[in-house]
């Protein structure tokens, strides 16, 4: 979550009331309005309160047209009915709460299934608040799993963290928490994403694992998960060194099981000992869930995992969070249930075809060059044509947000920061009638943009990049 300060001038003016907003006088409604930024001295009516916070939202963006954003905006009503139900539910506890334990270990057995574990009986796994606390978990498992085998080095010896320089910022953060050196491949030319040579060339006895990305947030492209555990398993040939991998599957891991299923990324290969993923994703369920999924019992120190039993029964956790709502992950079940296989193959399927249409007609366009095309994630990258020099990927993301649309454009990372571009992020609900609007509103801008004398955005002012 973003971190907010307070304010350094406290706004002492109170927020206006619609005389309406009164229960059943109107003047009652304005006699006093409630301060901004203090808790009030007394209570409202909760239907004052209501509109006032519902006025105060009417201004966020639509959710519907966020193309920057890879997290599920739609879900079925009958979804929201049971989330409703189960908001109230703490996750932690499961005796008192048998039932959406059970919904959440039967999730974890059908994750285990469709991610080819050899034994899924065996592989252990849990729900997160999202990808980020699933790959903080799955990173520590990595260090401590080290720490295990470097007794007689450790704490003196540092241990690092393989990954290209394009992973999500959790990576980042882990390293930065947990004391790991983040030892990060850079992009070359037109590879935006790891590279397996690279990668193992980085590795020695002091890394804890290498993270491959299946699904890139720069550009929407997979990482060859299957040649960077071929270097590896060479690299072990030469040296000894055996190093695990980590399949960061946040959005990629509900897409390849049903629409790439001849791609080898998964528990197949014996060298991958974790995945995770984002349940609020493309596993198509509301914020915030995550998954986090070890081969066997043996990838998960068991040192690591917390027994408590005040709420009544022993209670094995693994989280760096404790109470939650089991909301999404009864949404998460209820999703698997209704779609099946052959549903999520149908959702992936159509969402990859629209991103793949809108590319080609972005490209169709003229002023552009793709970066990629929207046939790994349903995610394509953009930017400016050679030629075009009046505006630039930041002056399109302006004026597109004029139309309602948030189109991010960002800077690529070291070593192609000479690189800007925009990005589609495709999910469900994103119909090839909104994209239609969305290549109308594209084309409609472009006589004004030619016409500019130079890009007109300040950089610094231009949309952040968001995973």
């Amino acid at each position: 979550m973003p971190l907010h300060q307070g304010h350094q001038t406290p706004d002492e003016r109170p927020a206006s009331v619609n005389p309406f907003y009164g229960e059943t006088n109107p003047v009652s409604g304005m006699v006093e309005a409630p301060p901004k930024h203090r808790l009030p001295d007394g209570p409202l009516p909760p239907t004052t309160a209501l509109q006032l916070v519902h006025d105060e939202l009417m201004l966020d963006g639509n959710s519907r047209l966020n193309l920057a954003t890879f997290v599920t905006t739609w879900m079925e009503p009958q979804a929201g009915i049971l989330m409703a139900e189960c908001r109230d539910k703490n996750m932690i506890d499961k005796d008192e709460y048998p039932r959406t334990a059970e919904l959440e270990r039967r999730c974890v057995a059908m994750l285990a299934d469709l991610w080819n574990a050899p034994d899924p009986s065996a592989a252990v796994g849990c729900s997160t608040t999202g990808s980020s606390e699933a790959c903080m978990l799955a990173g520590m498992a990595l260090k401590r799993r080290w720490a295990q085998r470097n007794a007689d080095r450790y704490p003196g010896a540092r241990p690092n963290l393989v990954m290209g320089v394009n992973v999500q910022v959790c990576w980042d953060k882990f390293c930065n928490f947990w004391e790991v050196e983040a030892r990060q491949v850079p992009m070359e030319g037109d590879r935006f994403h790891l590279d397996p040579e690279a990668a193992a060339e980085l590795c020695d006895e002091n890394t804890i694992g290498v993270v491959g990305i299946l699904g890139s947030t720069f550009d929407g492209s997979y990482e060859p998960i299957q040649e960077l555990c071929a270097a590896l398993d060479r690299l072990q040939e030469r040296t000894g060194l055996d190093i695990p991998v980590h399949v960061d599957g946040a959005s990629g891991a509900m897409v390849a099981p049903f629409i790439d299923e001849d791609l080898v990324w998964d528990f197949r290969l014996p060298r991958v000992s974790s995945i995770n993923t984002s349940g609020h994703k493309y596993g198509l369920v509301y914020p915030g869930v995550g998954w986090a999924l070890w081969r066997t019992a043996a990838e998960l120190p068991e040192e690591l995992v917390f027994r408590v039993n005040y709420l009544g029964g022993d209670m094995p956790t693994f989280a760096l969070n404790f109470s939650r709502p089991g909301a999404q992950v009864v949404a998460q079940y209820y999703t698997f249930l209704r779609l099946g296989r052959e549903g999520y193959r149908a959702v992936q399927q159509t969402t990859r075809d629209v991103a793949r249409s809108i590319a080609e007609r972005v490209d169709c366009l003229g002023d552009f060059r793709l970066i990629t095309r929207g046939d790994e994630l349903p995610v394509f990258a953009f930017t400016t044509a050679p030629e075009v020099k009046a505006f630039d990927v930041f002056d399109v993301s302006r004026r597109m947000r004029e139309r309602g649309w948030l189109l991010p454009a960002y800077t690529f990372p070291e070593n192609r920061e000479d690189l800007s571009v925009l990005r589609v992020v495709c999910r469900n609900g994103f119909t090839s009638d909104l994209a239609d609007l969305f290549i109308e509103d594209l084309t409609r801008l472009l006589p004004e943009l030619r016409r500019q004398p130079h890009p007109m955005t300040d950089k610094g002012a231009a949309t952040a990049f968001h995973h």
